[in-house]
């Protein structure tokens, strides 16, 4: 009887597992009001993105290899510099974006 038991729940358990859940369109209401929506942080990417075009084409591909999370070593390996020189121009590529950004 047990045995009986247990493969009626595996065989339950497999057929809900292989059914794709689904809800209603119209259960779910997408409420976006048009006051919710700041635009501050697209302002500052062009203005990011403003500043990077600037600089030499050294220092757009350091800023971008630096935005894309990279280490410090594949910077190096990727531009062909030291990878304590790559930390030396990261920042003062820096310091170029502030000044550009901060008058």
């Amino acid at each position: 009887m047990y045995r009986v038991a247990l493969n009626t729940a595996i065989t339950l358990y497999r057929k809900s597992k292989r059914k794709i859940k689904t809800q209603d369109f119209e259960s779910i209401s997408f409420k976006i009001k048009a006051e919710d929506y700041d635009d501050t942080e697209e302002q500052q990417l062009k203005l990011m993105y403003s500043a990077v075009k600037e600089l030499n084409d050294i220092d757009k591909a350091l800023v971008f290899l630096y935005l894309e999370d990279k280490s410090y070593r594949e910077i190096s390996a990727a531009l062909g510099i030291s990878e304590v020189n790559a930390r030396v121009k990261m920042n003062r590529t820096k310091e170029k974006l502030r000044k550009i950004l901060n008058p």
